[in-house]
């Protein structure tokens, strides 16, 4: 259910703004959409965890607060890091 700390730091290079980069929404939003998908995946075989699933409600409440920043900051960025992670919105 959680994320290699390889991935992560895949997912670190491949996001970031610029070198030593881990704090970006970008990078943040790229680390939660993973988890998101893992989560998503775990459901489809353990269909009544309640708990797990109230922790995925934050991780997507989380993932929306970022992408509302980014695309009032910025929705260029915005618009390019959706269409990178495959988010429909």
């Amino acid at each position: 259910m959680s994320i290699t700390a390889e991935r992560k730091q895949a997912l670190i290079t491949e996001y970031a703004t610029k070198g030593g980069d881990t704090g970006s929404p970008e990078v943040q939003v790229a680390i939660l959409t993973v988890r998101i998908s893992n989560l998503t995946e775990h459901f489809k075989t353990h269909a009544k965890d309640n708990h797990s699933r109230r922790g995925l409600l934050k991780l997507v409440s989380q993932r929306r607060s970022l992408l509302d920043y980014l695309k009032k900051k910025d929705e260029g960025r915005y618009k390019s890091l959706i269409e990178r992670l495959g988010i429909r919105r």
